[in-house]
């Protein structure tokens, strides 16, 4: 409070002079119209331009959850594709009626989850992802995993009850069929370990019509991953000399740099065609 009463003591003479000065600004622009509409225009001017970076400012912290609302809505339209849907066979059934009854409803094949990233490697021989959700949250081994934008991003290897382990696309043991968009030639994607966001595809045959900046999709003959989804774009055509094969690399379309939200894909289909290879291991034997 001494301070107080020093400082305003010290500079009396000038705070003095500041309120005379802002009074006589006050009173030329009170009662003067020109004056009074040039003020209101500068202080609407810097009102608007203070308002301007607060809303930016606003509209940053707002950003996680417009993210979050709007991969909410995505999961919702990615559950209503048609390729998320099969037909049920009416041909296998015979119906003694006298009417002739065919269904033509289908039955959901696919099913999209959203997941939070917790945790990503692209640095090493075997990188994974960490995901924010589950075996409570229904998640399984062995699902597929894709980014926001369908592009395929990993399988989960290993769970806990709110957590999940995803195998990278980046990773040595990783082994996903790929198929060219064009010529639909199929190959097995792998990961040299070299360069993140870059995998080679093998087992195309030189009789391939293949060139930089064609597309790789999934090839659909797994149940991990529907066919068509986005895999790659090719970068290098390189002819082996040992055999009969192009070694193609190709840039991922999923960016493993910047992961912070992926879809889980619940193919429903899956546990009856996991019986059925069981079964038939276990006749072979």
């Amino acid at each position: 409070m001494r301070n107080i009463f020093l400082f305003i003591r010290r500079y009396s003479n000038l705070l003095f002079f500041l309120l005379l000065q802002g009074y006589s600004i006050y009173l030329i622009v009170h009662y003067n119209r020109y004056h009074n509409s040039v003020f209101s225009n500068t202080t609407n001017q810097l009102t608007g331009k203070v308002n301007e970076q607060y809303n930016k400012v606003e509209d940053y912290f707002y950003l996680k959850k417009i993210n979050d609302s709007l991969v909410k809505a995505n999961e919702k339209l990615l559950n209503q594709l048609k390729a998320d849907f099969i037909a049920s066979d009416t041909g296998r059934k015979i119906i003694n009626d006298t009417l002739l009854v065919d269904s033509i409803k289908q039955y959901r094949r696919y099913n999209y989850m959203q997941a939070t990233v917790v945790s990503n490697s692209v640095s090493t021989q075997s990188n994974y992802i960490v995901l924010h959700r589950g075996e409570a949250q229904h998640l399984k081994k062995g699902m597929g995993v894709v980014d926001i934008n369908n592009a395929v991003v990993g399988i989960i290897t290993d769970l806990s009850d709110d957590y999940a382990v995803v195998m990278s696309l980046l990773h040595k043991d990783s082994h996903i069929d790929g198929k060219l968009i064009k010529g639909g030639e199929t190959g097995t994607l792998s990961w040299e370990g070299d360069a993140p966001n870059i995998v080679t595809i093998n087992r195309i045959s030189k009789s391939a019509k293949v060139a930089k900046g064609d597309t790789i999709i999934t090839s659909g003959n797994s149940s991990t991953f529907p066919k068509g989804m986005l895999i790659g774009y090719v970068t290098e055509v390189i002819p082996e000399k040992s055999s009969n094969n192009y070694l193609i690399r190709l840039k991922t379309a999923a960016d493993f740099h910047s992961l912070q939200y992926v879809y889980v894909i619940d193919n429903k289909q899956q546990e009856a065609i996991n019986q059925l290879l069981e079964k038939a291991k276990q006749q072979n034997k």
